[in-house]
């Protein structure tokens, strides 16, 4: 017996022919991606999560948000690399 979450799926690949399925390959692909890229900012988490304590325990609360504002915006830059480099797959033949 099929869940509900099944059959709306079907639905709506039946109401939006559009979307290609995805061959075995590109999905391992997608993991793979997720996966690089989830380590790539646990790398730089870690490195500016590092230079943040220092610079908290200096009292230089001026360096510590630019170092906040660096890691917000290195993590949505990643993140937008991602979904690029996922795109890209995507809209591969398979």
């Amino acid at each position: 017996m099929k869940s509900a979450y099944e059959l709306a799926m079907e639905r709506l690949a039946k109401s939006d022919p559009a979307t290609p399925s995805l061959s075995a390959a590109q999905k391992a692909r997608l993991a793979e991606i997720d996966r690089v890229y989830q380590g790539k900012v646990a790398e730089r988490e870690i490195f500016l999560q590092q230079q943040l304590n220092t610079t908290l325990g200096a009292q230089k609360f001026d360096e510590a948000d630019k170092i906040r504002k660096q890691m917000a915006g290195e993590k949505a830059r990643l993140d937008e690399e991602r979904e690029a480099e996922k795109g890209r797959v995507r809209r591969a033949k398979s």
